[in-house]
């Protein structure tokens, strides 16, 4: 021992293992002047050790590291007469140093890697460290003094052991008051840090089973909050506010599976408001969770290359660590997975993955559940919907033939209301007077198959008739067990048989309109249409060379493919007279389109001839070709004939010259001919030509003629530009008598496509006109003779 009173000296002195002799020795060989020192020190040294006793004792009774950590560092900074102090305990399921501080009036927690800084070198090898220069050493990180504008001297740091002298955490002091942190410091420290231990992690273990209990009952009670939830969307919201509670974290997502799509799609979001999200099944980290079915724990997720760091920008969130966990059903089946931010103390640790894998367990199941009932109830909506929605009647029955449902159209056909007939006998509804309906029951009772009964009079309790097609139906398991009976209720009457009429004359849209509007339409009325003739050239002697036979199938599929076009346009079939059609736009119900609707159906009956003509070219059968006339203005609709047999149809001038354009056709060489009444009242784009100003018959008013030509094609019109320019430069020329300019354009026209009739015609005219002009009060006007 030395012989020199120094604090080495006088820690041996104190030590309960240096010897009375050794004592006794130092002090005989002690000069008398370095005595009075050495009892200075010794004193000062007795002092603080039973101040350190005395304290550590008092903190040994505590079990809450909350009130340890402050204590503990008063209990440093005072004893070693230091600034200020610290103390961190390792947390190994995250591999961090980690100390409770007050911010504000609140007790936080601060961490940090295990292996970073002075204090984790020291954590690491379990030696103390005195450091009289904080910034001369490597391991010192400036940057906390520059954050707080605390300036750091010296530093004194040392670990804290426990029992099995295990590392378990490191003190440390800051900036000693008087002079620097000695050896004895050191000593102090470390035998303060180690009566601290069995303190600290009696505290630890108290604060785990606590924890651990107050999980189990958060964790029981959260499962029986998402247990009682059936409905899909509150149960989602509940399971997310359940888990960002039980991992202590700051928001959560959960995305749903669906497998229709492939896609992981969320409407619920833990802290923010957001509309549904929709992504691939495998894209993003939740999509590599959901398609490993495995976890993923990221402390730091912009260290993390998969993920997006880009939704934190549109959103302003910043997004530190985060926790996906699939959710997965008892049968292996991943309905989904769950997505955990931002923990608000640390990092999520190992604990906290068991604590979400629990949570999805129950999770999946309840979710299964409410999908189930998700999909029971939209099936029952479904099937409700289905009997709301149907014109038939529809009455069920359970096995004992008690009625269990009766949708609307069955209460408006019975007269009666769907209560009335609950839970009543088919006997009791439908009584003796409707004896066939229950004879129909007992057939399908005894048979097991369905049995239909065709145009019954229903009579109802005021001796009122329906005429009903009524369906008897078994009802059956998936596995064809026996479960109730069905009837089946269509009412047939007035307003079905006129449906069914009026369908062979128009399209079902049109009868449709027709219905809602009432049968006051049908009414004599006065009203703007679009008339439509068609007729086949030469039919006559066509059918004496085929026969009666084949001339009545020719007319049928003639008629077949015409009709279907006709109705596609919302026409009505007016009538047929012999090869002849006529169609009405605007009878029933008018339209601005009725006058384009009859010219699509002019170029498309042209277009539909064509490929009919193919079929029987290909059948080894002649061609046929027809004439289309057009013409729009007012007419006299409504039901014409007898009582005993009633036409809807119309009547007037604008028919007759729908006829009479449709026979020009022959003359001018054309298709589809309309007057200039159905040109001006086109709204869609038309390729028309302007054909003639003719004055026919009857008639004093002159009249304009435009041929259709959106039916052709570069093969049925060649040279279609060059002839249109050329023959209206002639149509021009024709109407000003320049007749030899005239003519040579209409030439031109016609050594360009010599099958373009009207330019051959005109050309003529105007070689007749050079040879005999007509008089000086000519207007232009062809009176015609032909048609």
């Amino acid at each position: 021992m030395s012989a020199q009173p120094t604090s080495e000296t006088v820690s041996r002195i104190l030590d309960p293992r240096t010897s009375r002799a050794e004592v006794e020795q130092f002090l005989q060989n002690l000069p008398d002047a370095d005595k009075t020192d050495l009892i200075l020190r010794l004193a000062q040294a007795a002092h603080r050790q039973t101040q350190f006793i005395d304290i550590a004792n008092t903190v040994s009774d505590s079990l809450s590291l909350d009130v340890l950590f402050p204590r503990l560092m008063e209990v440093v900074t005072e004893t070693l007469d230091a600034d200020r102090s610290s103390l961190f305990l390792y947390d190994s399921e995250t591999g961090e140093l980690f100390s409770r501080v007050m911010q504000g009036s609140v007790m936080g927690e601060v961490r940090f890697p295990a292996t970073l800084g002075i204090a984790g070198a020291v954590f690491a090898t379990g030696r103390g460290e005195i450091i009289q220069d904080a910034y001369a050493h490597p391991l010192f990180n400036r940057e906390m003094d520059q954050r707080t504008g605390y300036r750091t001297r010296n530093v004194l740091c040392v670990p804290i052991r426990n029992r099995k002298h295990e590392v378990i955490g490191i003190t440390q002091a800051l900036n000693k008051r008087l002079g620097e942190f000695d050896a004895e410091d050191q000593q102090l420290l470390e035998a303060l840090s180690h009566q601290a231990a069995s303190a600290l992690e009696n505290a630890r273990v108290f604060e785990k089973v606590e924890r651990a209990q107050r999980e189990e009952a958060l964790l029981l009670e959260v499962v029986s909050l998402i247990a009682s939830e059936i409905f899909l969307e509150p149960l989602l919201q509940k399971i997310i506010d359940a888990a960002t509670l039980l991992l202590e974290a700051e928001r959560g997502s959960l995305f749903l599976y669906d497998p229709a799509r492939g896609e992981l799609y969320s409407q619920v979001a833990g802290g923010a408001t957001v509309q549904e999200i929709r992504f691939p099944s495998n894209a993003g980290i939740a999509g590599e969770c959901f398609t490993a079915g495995e976890a993923i724990n990221i402390p730091d997720a912009y260290e993390d290359s998969r993920f997006n760091p880009e939704v934190d920008r549109r959103t302003g969130y910043r997004t530190r660590n985060m926790l996906c966990m699939p959710i997965t059903t008892k049968h292996g089946n991943r309905v989904g997975v769950m997505q955990i931010l931002n923990k608000r103390a640390g990092s999520f640790g190992p604990s906290d993955e068991k604590r979400l894998v629990a949570l999805c367990a129950q999770a999946a199941v309840s979710i299964e559940n409410a999908q189930f009932f998700e999909q029971v109830n939209a099936a029952r909506n479904y099937s409700e919907g289905i009997l709301r929605s149907m014109s038939n009647g529809v009455v069920t029955m359970n096995a004992s033939c008690t009625i269990t449902k009766v949708n609307q159209a069955a209460a408006r056909i019975l007269r009666r209301t769907q209560e009335e007939m609950i839970e009543k006998t088919p006997q009791e509804v439908f009584g003796d007077r409707n004896s066939w309906i229950l004879k129909s029951l007992d057939k399908v009772r005894s048979s097991g198959e369905t049995d239909i009964t065709v145009d019954t009079d229903l009579l109802l309790d005021n001796r009122e008739a329906v005429s009903v097609n009524l369906t008897a139906v078994p009802l059956l398991t998936t596995q064809d067990q026996p479960i109730g009976y069905m009837l089946v209720m269509e009412d047939i009457s007035r307003e079905k048989r006129l449906r069914n009429t009026m369908s062979r004359y128009m399209s079902k849209a049109v009868v449709d309109q027709l219905l809602e509007s009432g049968e006051t339409v049908l009414g004599g009325a006065g009203r703007e249409v679009s008339v439509l003739f068609s007729d086949i050239r030469g039919f006559t002697s066509i059918s004496e060379r085929l026969g009666a036979r084949e001339t009545v199938e020719l007319l049928n599929e003639y008629f077949t493919d015409m009709v279907d076009i006709v109705f596609a346009h919302n026409g009505i079939l007016d009538k047929y007279v012999g090869d002849m059609l006529m169609a009405v736009f605007g009878s029933v119900m008018t339209s601005d389109s009725d006058a384009d609707d009859a010219v699509e159906v002019g170029n498309r009956m042209i277009m539909g001839l064509r490929m009919l003509n193919e079929r029987r070219l290909r059948d080894g059968r002649d061609p046929i070709h027809i004439g289309v006339g057009i013409s729009t203005g007012p007419v006299v609709v409504g039901n014409i004939g007898s009582p005993k047999r009633l036409e809807y149809t119309v009547i007037g001038d604008r028919v007759n010259l729908a006829e009479r354009l449709e026979s020009a056709n022959k003359y001018y060489g054309t298709s589809v001919l309309l007057c200039q009444d159905t040109a001006a009242r086109l709204h869609r784009p038309a390729l028309l030509r302007e054909i003639d100003l003719i004055r026919v018959r009857g008639s004093t008013r002159p009249l304009s003629l435009f041929e259709a030509l959106d039916h052709c094609t570069d093969e049925s019109f060649a040279r279609r530009n060059e002839v249109l320019q050329a023959y209206a430069e002639g149509l021009r020329l024709y109407r000003q008598r320049e007749w030899s300019r005239a003519a040579n354009c209409f030439r031109t026209a016609s050594l360009a496509n010599p099958d373009d009739k009207p330019s051959r015609v005109f050309w003529e005219r105007c070689e007749q006109y050079i040879e005999a002009p007509p008089s000086e009060n000519w207007d232009g006007v062809w009176a015609v003779k032909h048609f």
